[in-house]
């Protein structure tokens, strides 16, 4: 199973030069992988934890860590197909994977603010409908010469978009999605899963199966999961000492789970705008360190 981090994104230690140092030193640690996650704003009314309350843009962040490694592949977890064109989103992530040298893992999700939703003008019905042909978009606009795309909800003219991504086919898609219709979405149509920050780890393997028996190929399914940390007291997987953690790591391969990666942005101590800038970045550097890939 491959071990990669959460990126500073979210909170007091997402400033420029965390972000920077913390990318690089992950690669230098052996993480195989760097994840960013999406939040466009929080309603005044809306009663979200403190890691959503000031988010970096995912891709932003990812193409700012991309200059400061060579290695470590880049991944969002995940960008709302809702609230962003997919040809918009075709050119950005075919950007960013030229500029990356084909390090980009792109994980979609439908969305769940409703602020975020009246923001962006976006509509939440059919969203499962609206997924399916997202993902047909950009494929049509990174593989085929001319592209082209004529669907109920999105339509793409007779196209060329270049630069193609470095990846042949375009960066990996992961589909998110919690209930028995985006499980198996995934499965089919995309190259592997995501799970969410509150996902019940204790059933994982339960999702897992209903991801791969979807699958064309099960056996080339990622399965990707969001580790949110808690070292200390032992409350549920991946919390307790670090020989816990690294022991609910392993539990979670033989789960089936391919990739997971430690994400210290729901720790209040270093993903709260109110906390201490140089003490998060401390703090979050210590569990990497700890919790590092042994070689």
């Amino acid at each position: 199973m491959r071990i990669g981090l959460g990126a500073p994104v979210s909170g007091a230690w997402a400033t420029p030069e965390t972000l920077a140092a913390f990318a690089a030193h992950a690669e230098e640690l052996g993480y195989d992988s760097l994840w960013t996650f999406q939040r466009l704003l929080v309603g005044v009314d809306d009663q979200l934890d403190a890691v959503y309350q000031s988010v970096l843009d995912p891709l932003l962040a990812l193409t700012f860590a991309a200059a400061h490694t060579s290695r470590i592949r880049l991944g969002v977890a995940l960008v709302n197909m809702p609230f962003i064109s997919p040809t918009y989103l075709a050119k950005q992530a075919a950007t960013l994977d030229v500029l990356s040298h084909g390090r980009l893992d792109l994980g979609l999700g439908v969305g769940w603010s409703r602020s975020e939703f009246t923001a962006t003008g976006a509509d939440r019905a059919r969203r499962g409908a609206r997924a399916e042909e997202y993902v047909r978009v950009l494929r049509t606009l990174w593989t085929d010469d001319p592209a082209s795309f004529d669907g109920e909800f999105y339509t793409v003219p007779p196209s060329r978009m270049a630069p193609r991504p470095v990846q042949p086919g375009g960066p990996p898609v992961l589909l998110g999605g919690v209930v028995r219709p985006a499980l198996e979405r995934a499965g089919r149509l995309a190259a592997g899963w995501m799970s969410r920050s509150a996902h019940d780890l204790d059933r994982i393997g339960e999702d897992v199966a209903t991801v791969r028996a979807a699958a064309p190929d099960p056996a080339a399914v990622r399965v990707v999961v969001r580790g949110v940390v808690r070292p200390g007291t032992r409350d549920g997987r991946l919390s307790g000492t670090y020989d816990d953690i690294r022991a609910d790591a392993e539990w979670l391969a033989e789960q089936g789970v391919t990739e997971l990666y430690y994400d210290f942005n729901w720790d209040d101590r270093i993903g709260n705008p109110a906390a201490d800038p140089k003490a998060a970045a401390a703090l979050a550097t210590e569990i990497a360190e700890a919790l590092a890939p042994v070689s």
